[in-house]
């Protein structure tokens, strides 16, 4: 998921050419060019990519991926975790990405699932990045499967904007085999519109003025942030469409939904940043993991260890001022094999529930039965605090009250020790999951700080 400043930026910027006669400027006014490149059904590409690479390994399948109804997602014969991605001809069967695989195979019996496969994921998205480094310098990447470039001033070089981004689009094709949707704006949010449009292989424009014409007729909920009780906040008012939002009064919509509305009725107005930020805020990661001298095979018990491990990032982020904007679990199965899924957050944060139960989500999708030996939290993406950026668009004084109360457990812990206070958490979960827990003399690796 991608995030977007509510920073006021200049649409343009001036460029001084030279000196001319009588010592006046020549000044050129150059309007910004924004490109969002997005992957199409990304793991299940490059999944079908690898396979057709080297049939001789998956022999059970010797077709497309993308050509039939397939999705990649947890153990099939456990029916286990959810869909991370799925094919077109899975979508008329309406397979839907992050639904229950039970719910999944109702609709289609034979739908091909197959496991993902982090590490080489991870390989074609560097290769994706390395081509994209030919055009700018300026890249912005939100996740393992899509970017931002700035491509201001590259006209000269690479022609028109739709001329460029279509020779991005089929380079990546020709090289790597899989396609990607191209979204071309003067800000951010507009190209990430733009990219959302039609779908595979396709370029798309969002411009200023194309605003009333292609975003406009869009239902609300197609519009970033705008969630399903979003939505139906929305539909309460009367408000259908990003057209009826973007005219509709912002005090209304503030009164409904406070700072989320003021954010969704901006974007509406096709308002964003236009900023490229090509390095993070600060580099440092901060994460925790550790091996458990047992297997774990259950959820229950899982939930306990990460729990253990979100404490302790959490105390690490907030001692040193800091709120990680991406959470990553790490997973090692008895076999030694290793996985990892990650997401973006919507706001920056250091609260150990918030880490918690973003960790137990991204376990509840990763995780395919199979016993567990290692578990770990990694957050990257950090911003300090002292920077005096607003993360939040929501609820901040109940995250200021979350963000208190983890304080103290801190200073207690720090008096005391870390066993003087617990959490509700590990007192709901069950004596045996407990005793294994405080049994087990796992090894603690700490990743960052």
């Amino acid at each position: 998921m991608c995030c977007f400043s509510q920073e006021k930026t200049r649409k343009k910027f001036t460029i001084l050419i030279g000196a001319a006669e009588g010592g006046r400027e020549i000044r050129m006014s150059m309007e910004k060019l924004i490109f969002h490149i997005d992957v199409n059904s990304a793991f299940l590409s490059w999944e079908a990519v690898e396979r057709l690479k080297h049939p001789e390994q998956y022999p059970e399948i010797t077709v497309d991926l993308r050509t039939i109804a397939s999705a990649v997602g947890g153990d099939r014969s456990k029916r286990r975790g959810i869909i991370l991605a799925k094919s077109i001809p899975a979508k008329k069967y309406k397979v839907q990405t992050g639904e229950p695989i039970t719910d999944a195979l109702k609709k289609c019996p034979n739908l091909v699932i197959v496991p993902a496969r982090h590490g080489i994921y991870t390989q074609y998205s560097k290769a994706f990045i390395a081509i994209l480094e030919q055009y700018s310098d300026r890249i912005e990447q939100c996740s393992i499967d899509e970017c931002f470039i700035d491509m201001t001033g590259t006209e000269k070089l690479f022609g028109a904007p739709e001329v460029a981004a279509a020779r991005i689009k089929d380079e990546i094709y020709h090289k790597l085999g899989f396609t990607v949707n191209v979204g071309i704006s003067t800000n951010k949010l507009l190209a990430k519109m733009a990219s959302d449009f039609k779908k595979p292989n396709l370029v798309h424009t969002l411009f200023p003025h194309e605003i009333p014409d292609k975003m406009w007729q869009l239902p609300v909920r197609d519009l970033f942030l705008v969630g399903k009780s979003t939505e139906r906040t929305l539909h309460t008012l009367g408000i259908h469409t990003i057209g009826e939002l973007a005219k509709s009064d912002l005090q209304v919509i503030k009164g409904a939904l406070k700072k989320q509305g003021e954010a969704i009725w901006k974007f509406a107005n096709g308002e964003g940043a236009s900023i490229i930020e090509s390095e993070p805020a600060d580099s440092k990661s901060y994460g925790n993991a550790t091996t458990i001298a047992f297997d774990v095979t259950d959820e229950s018990t899982a939930d306990m260890v990460l729990m253990s491990l979100a404490e302790t990032v959490g105390r690490r982020l907030r001692r040193d001022g800091a709120k990680a904007q991406v959470v990553a679990v790490n997973i090692r199965y008895s076999d030694l094999s290793r996985t990892s899924h990650q997401c973006e957050l919507v706001h920056a944060t250091n609260i150990t529930d918030e880490l918690y139960g973003t960790a137990c989500r991204l376990f509840e999708e990763l995780w395919d039965g199979r016993p567990v030996r290692l578990l770990g939290i990694q957050t990257s993406h950090i911003k300090k605090m002292s920077d005096g950026v607003q993360l939040s668009l929501f609820d901040d004084k109940n995250m200021e009250k979350l963000e208190k109360l983890d304080r103290a457990m801190d200073s207690i812990r720090e008096k005391y020790g870390s066993d003087a206070v617990r959490r509700a958490s590990f007192l709901e979960k069950s004596d045996a999951a407990k005793r294994k827990i405080d049994a087990a003399p796992g090894k603690e690796k700490h990743f960052g700080r």
